[in-house]
C-alpha cells in the first residue's frame, strides 16, 4: 500500500462511471447518503464538484464538495477496509480545507450520518463543531462547521 494519497477530480460521465463502479464496496459502505450512479450524477449536475481518491493506481475513497457564498460545503464514501487506520481521513479532511483556503472561504460544512460515529470523532479532531441542524430523511444527517481562521 503506497502511503502518497493523490485527489483526481472527476470532469465527465465516464469518470463518475469509473469512481462508481472501482469503488462500489466503498458506496454501499456508506450509509450516510444513497450512492448509486444516477445520485452521484445528480449531485454533480447540482453543483457538488467529485472526486477519487486514490492510493496508488486504487480508488480508495469517493468526495464530494461545492461552494456556497463564503462557504465549503463537504461529504466522503468512507474508506475502503484495507486503507482505514492510516490517516487517509485526516488527509481528506486537510484536503477540503486546502481548497476553502485557495478559494477565501470563511467556514467548510461537513454532513455524515447521524451513526457515523468515526466521522464524529475525525470531525471534533479537526476543530468541526456539530450544528443543530439535522438533514435528510428522518433528520438522519448530521451537519458539522468548522471556521476557518
Amino acid at each position: 500500500m503506497t502511503d502518497t494519497l493523490n485527489f483526481i477530480k472527476a470532469s465527465k460521465k465516464g469518470d463518475y462511471k469509473s469512481i462508481y463502479e472501482h469503488n462500489l464496496d466503498v458506496f454501499s459502505d456508506s450509509p450516510d447518503f444513497e450512492w448509486t450512479f444516477d445520485d452521484i450524477k445528480k449531485e454533480v449536475q447540482d453543483g457538488w464538484e467529485l472526486y477519487s481518491v486514490m492510493s496508488g493506481d486504487i480508488i480508495i475513497a469517493a468526495l464530494f464538495f461545492r461552494q456556497d457564498d463564503d462557504c465549503l460545503l463537504t461529504k466522503n464514501t468512507a474508506l475502503k477496509m484495507d486503507f482505514q487506520g492510516a490517516g487517509h481521513s485526516h488527509r481528506i479532511k486537510e484536503f477540503f480545507e486546502k481548497i476553502a483556503r485557495e478559494r477565501r472561504l470563511d467556514r467548510i460544512y461537513h454532513y455524515c450520518g447521524i451513526d457515523n460515529f468515526r466521522m464524529y470523532s475525525l470531525n471534533e479532531s479537526h476543530g468541526y463543531r456539530k450544528t443543530d441542524r439535522k438533514l435528510g430523511p428522518g433528520g438522519t444527517v448530521v451537519e458539522w462547521m468548522k471556521k476557518l481562521k
